[in-house]
This record gives C-alpha cells, structure tokens and sequence, in this order.
C-alpha cells in the first residue's frame, strides 16, 4: 500500500499504542493533523510549545504511555527547549517530532534565514537521543531508535528532526511493526537475584518497602500493593510521592516524617521500588539512615543497570521493569506471612499527632486567611478519588501538609523543582481520566501566572479540573530568602507585586468557572459550587502573606534544607540543617520515571 510521510509516521506512533498528540498547528503538521484525528487521534494545542511538554508529563503519569510531541520549526522547537529539559529531568519518555526547513535551503550561504537555526545543538545534553531524518527510507529506522531509548533504562526526551523537504515523499512498505520486534518491552530480573532478594525478604526482621514515584506512573498501584501485602511491614514514600496505595493507609509513612526516620533507622532489609535514591533520600545512607547502616541490606529493582551502586552500595540489585519484577519477586516469595511490626501502632500515632500538632496552630479564622487553612478546608471537600497536583513554593508546602484525603494519583515537579508546572500538568491527567475523576491542582498564584492562558485549553477541551489558589500577591518563598540573608526589615525588590490580580475575573474571561473567597468558612461551599459547575475552575483565595515569607514557620522547610546539608547551603540561608522533622511538604526527589 503506498503511503505519505504523514500516514508512515502515524503509523509508527499507532504501533507505540499512542493514541494523543501534543503540538501546536504549524504547516510543518497540517497534513500530519489532519489524517490524526480521521484516525480518532487526540490533537492537544497549549498556547505555548512548553506548556505542550508540560501537558504531555501529566497525560504521561496517568496513562504510562510515552509522550509523542509536535513541535514547530524555529521558535517553536526553541520555545519547548524548557519543557525538554523538565521532561529529561522528570524522567519522562517523550519522543519530540522537530520540524525543519529544507535542506537546500539550510545549507545555502544567505544571512537573515527566516524561522532557521541549528536545532540540535541546543538540546545537547538533554535528550538521549538526536535523529535527524535525511532520507524518507530512514524513517522507520530513526522512529524505531527514538521510542526505543526513550523507554529504555532511564526514560527521558528523544529528538527527531523532521526536514519539510522529505515530506512529499511517498512509500510501499509493510505494516510498522510491534514493538515487541523491534525493541524489549519485557524486562524481568534473573533468576539469582531473585533467589537473594527472597532470602533476604524471608530472614529479614524489621524490613521496610521503599516506594518512589516511578511505581506510581508506571500504573502498577495493584501489584505493588498485593507485594505489600504480603511483606507485611511499613511502607517509606519518597519524597517525591503523595499518593498511598489503596489499603496501605495504616502502614504508610513519609520518609521525610519522624516515624519514616525511625522506620529507616530500624530497618535491617530495604526493599526499593521506582526511585533513584536521590538527594532527598539522603542517597539511602546519611540523615536517618546512618544508624545501622554498615549491616543493612539493600534490594533495588531498577531498569537502568548502570545505576546500581552510584548513590549506595547495592546487596542485590533487580534489574528489570518494576511491572515485571514486582509479579516476579511476589510469586517467588510464595506463601510468606509476617505478623505487621509491633511499633506499626506507635509510628502510625507520631504521624497522625504530627498532623494533627500542626493543624492545630492554624487559626480557624483570620483576614487574610492562613494559607494552612486553606489547604484543610480546600481538601476536605474534594472527592476521595481526586488526582492532586500541587505547585508552586510556600503555598504547595502547606498544602502538602495539611491534605485532608489520602492520594492515590499525586504529581509535582518533584525532582526539577520546578514551579509554573502546575496547570498544563493538571490539563494532562484530566486528559487521561476523561470525565471518570476529578483532578485538583493546589497552587501558589506567582506559580499559576505561568501558564494561566492554558485555562483556554481546559475550556476548550472541556476539561473540569480545579483550581485552587492560595493569592499572597507575592513570590512568597523568595521574600523569606530575602529575610532570612538581610532581616525581616530588608527591602525585597520585585519578590512582591500590587492586590489587583484577580485569577477569578480572568477564569471567567475564559469561560471558566470563577470565584473568589478573602473567608476562612467560604473555601469549602466554593470548592463544592465550583465541582457542581462541571466546568474548568478557579477559586482565588485571598491568604496571609507572613504565613508564606517566613521560612520558620513554613511545613517541611527545614527538611528540604537539610538535603543539602552535606554539600552546601540552599536559597542562600545559612546554617547547618538539622536532622528530618515532622511536617512532609516540599519534598523533592529524582525519581525513577517508569
């Protein structure tokens, strides 16, 4: 059957069970577009090339299907050089489709080319791979390679640039094959280090189940949780993950918490599941993790083989997909029972009476409103099935703290640290789940300006996310950074702007669902009325700027501070961090994606 470039590639994309788009339409993919969606094809347009990356992340977390993106010759392909990079760093697969001018006109010797630069160099060092398609016959082969490393080992952004010149071209060739053929899509561990991480389990005393973020996007919340079940011991969340898995409420701690630090100090056997044991994990073995250190043992299931025994040494590494190791090693394990820990009722007491210790102090009332008290009243009215989206600095760390329902799906710039993200990922996963769940993104507004013209988007494909916005009229966290390094009375140049901002007023302009709230007792009824709209919302809630520009009292600050104890001070505060404290938010950690 004879084929355009276009057919080919969608053909190619279709084989990868890709089934959505993210771009902006140019004449590069018009033709590409067109035959998409005649194909039932999603095409998803942000107003901006990197809000399309970040849209892209949020589908990605919710589907585990890699990212496919269709990005405009020139400044297009230099707008989304951010979004690659927040994509590489939040380990996401994501195959970039480049346009590009002619050749001949490319390699012609004029000043002044229109819409023309080389694009490759500008992604040196971000994505792990760079294919430029020279000839048509090389399509297959350079699509091939670009999804083939961007799932494999650790996923991330692979580039494909795409010359207007071959787009005439026309093909017969066979039906794009599976990727079963053409790359490995099954990765269990061997059978050896299955035999150890067995004995291990089996002889183990205090062991603890270490999750990161990877096991979340990955969509394996079912079998990890029928292998918790049958180990029986607590559960450490990286910092980078919110979301518990379904019955695992009473044995899940942060490991950013006192009871995780106890739970770490304690463990004799660590089982770790879909991170990297990254910097905010200490690396699994300064902070909380030091006592015991020399005798416990380390299981680690990990895609990338080359990431055993960097941050730690490694007892028994399980190199594989965790969706295929995890049925694997819970099979192995057999017909193991274990009794839940003794202390499972003292950890799960410190946790609580630390949330509750906080949520305490909040005040009930105030004008403006703590912006800890937006977060209890703004969350408990949520749907218990809410995807949580958090973004932004002071604001997302008491949000964090003080969630009044237990995630199964939570998402931020977790291991970037990035802020901005928040609203094109929130359009991503509302994307995936359709109208079956509702996704809530929790959000500072210095972070929320960003990309606010994507809540055109959210209207235009009808998609009824909430918004929830905690308004100090401020970049909170900097102003604190400026306090802390010159005194509370210091000037802070542009840290602070005037109270004219209303995100209400301009979700409506949208066509958007929007109110505004400066009353403790209104945030709940305004969270239910803006759910019942059915529409993409905004509540801008008026909150205490001093609750947001005080490092001392901000939830989880002094934690983050002390991920970089070791090495350097952070955001120019100085002093040496203390061990973790109680509180949870504003984690970060470089999770593996997948």
């Amino acid at each position: 059957m004879t084929q355009t470039i276009q057919d080919r590639i969608l053909d190619l994309v279709q084989a990868e069970n890709i089934d959505t788009l993210f771009g902006i339409p140019d004449p590069s993919f018009f033709g590409l577009f067109i035959e998409a969606e005649k194909r039932g094809i999603e095409i998803v347009s942000p107003h901006h090339e990197q809000a399309a990356a970040l849209t892209a992340d949020g589908h990605f977390r919710m589907t585990g299907k890699p990212a496919v993106l269709c990005v405009n010759k020139g400044p297009g392909v230099a707008n989304i050089a951010a979004g690659a990079n927040f994509l590489r760093k939040e380990n996401v697969p994501a195959v970039f489709i480049m346009a590009q001018r002619q050749r001949f006109y490319e390699q012609r010797v004029r000043r002044g080319k229109m819409q023309y630069m080389s694009q490759p160099p500008m992604f040196d060092g971000v994505m792990k791979y760079v294919g430029v398609v020279e000839y048509p016959e090389q399509l297959d082969e350079i699509f091939h390679e670009a999804f083939r490393q961007a799932v494999s080992g650790v996923p991330g952004p692979t580039y494909i640039e795409l010359p207007l010149g071959i787009m005439q071209a026309k093909f017969d060739l066979p039906p794009a094959p599976p990727p079963h053929r053409y790359r490995m899509v099954r990765q269990r561990a061997d059978d050896l280090g299955i035999a150890e991480a067995v004995e291990l389990l089996r002889g183990a005393k205090n062991p603890a189940l270490l999750l990161g973020q990877g096991g979340f996007v990955s969509r394996a919340h079912d079998m990890l949780g029928v292998l918790a079940a049958k180990l029986s011991c607590p559960i450490l969340l990286s910092n980078a993950v919110e979301a518990v898995l379904p019955g695992m409420e009473d044995r899940t701690f942060a490991y950013s918490s006192d009871a995780g630090a106890q739970i770490a100090a304690q463990s004799d056997v660590v089982l770790a599941i879909g991170t990297e044991l990254g910097e905010a994990l200490n690396y699994g073995r300064g902070h909380a993790w030091k006592e015991g250190d020399a005798t416990r043992k380390w299981i680690y299931i990990e895609r990338d083989a080359l990431a055993i025994g960097v941050n730690r040494p490694i007892d028994v590494p399980l190199v594989g997909d965790l969706r295929d190791v995890v049925p694997q090693l819970t099979e192995a394990l057999g017909d193991l029972q274990r009794d839940l820990p003794a202390k499972l009722p003292e950890w799960t007491a410190l946790r609580d009476s630390a949330k509750k210790a906080l949520e305490d102090r909040i005040p009930t009332t105030s004008c403006p409103i703590h912006t800890g008290r937006v977060a209890i009243e703004a969350t408990r009215a949520l749907p218990e099935d809410t995807i949580l989206v958090r973004d932004g600095g002071a604001s997302s760390m008491w949000f964090s703290a003080l969630l009044q329902f237990t995630p199964r799906d939570a998402m931020w710039s977790s291991n970037w640290g990035a802020i901005g993200n928040g609203l094109p990922m929130a359009l991503g996963a509302q994307l995936a789940v359709g109208d079956k769940r509702r996704v809530a993104l929790l959000t500072g507004d210095s972070a929320f300006l960003f990309h606010i013209s994507e809540l055109e988007t959210a209207v235009r494909k009808n998609l009824p996310l909430i918004c929830i916005v905690a308004v100090d009229h401020a970049w909170g966290i900097e102003a604190a950074s400026y306090k802390a390094n010159f005194g509370d009375n210091t000037p802070t140049p542009e840290a602070r702007w005037g109270n004219s901002v209303r995100l209400d007023l301009t979700a409506q302009s949208f066509g958007a669902y929007g109110e505004y709230v400066d009353k403790a007792e209104d945030i709940a009824p305004a969270v239910e009325r803006a759910l019942a709209s059915g529409k993409p919302a905004v509540i801008h809630v008026e909150v205490d700027q001093a609750a947001n520009s005080t490092f001392a009292g901000i939830p989880g600050f002094l934690e983050f501070r002390n991920w970089f104890g070791e090495e350097g001070d952070f955001l120019g505060v100085p002093g040496a961090a203390p061990a973790p404290t109680a509180g949870g938010g504003g984690s970060t950690e470089n999770s593996s994606g997948y």
